[in-house]
């Protein structure tokens, strides 16, 4: 994680926001699909956590997204 405002990690969890709230599902939802904690998801759409490229492919998966969409703007 990360404690300052990194641009990238902002358009990042705002991307998979948007999504996540585009395909109905909450972030515990999201969560149990992709098999991460939902405090993680909270802290990737805030911006605060830094995601490994893995992470990011399982909730694109899960969003129905490509990778691309998740990093799109970043």
């Amino acid at each position: 994680m990360t404690k300052a405002h990194d641009p990238t990690l902002a358009a990042i969890g705002k991307n998979v926001k948007r999504i996540r709230r585009a395909s109905g599902k909450t972030q515990e939802g999201l969560a149990l699909e992709a098999e991460i904690d939902r405090t993680y998801v909270s802290q990737i759409e805030r911006g605060i956590a830094n995601p490994s490229v893995l992470v990011l492919r399982k909730v694109a998966f899960c969003l129905g997204a490509t990778l691309s969409e998740i990093v799109a703007g970043a």
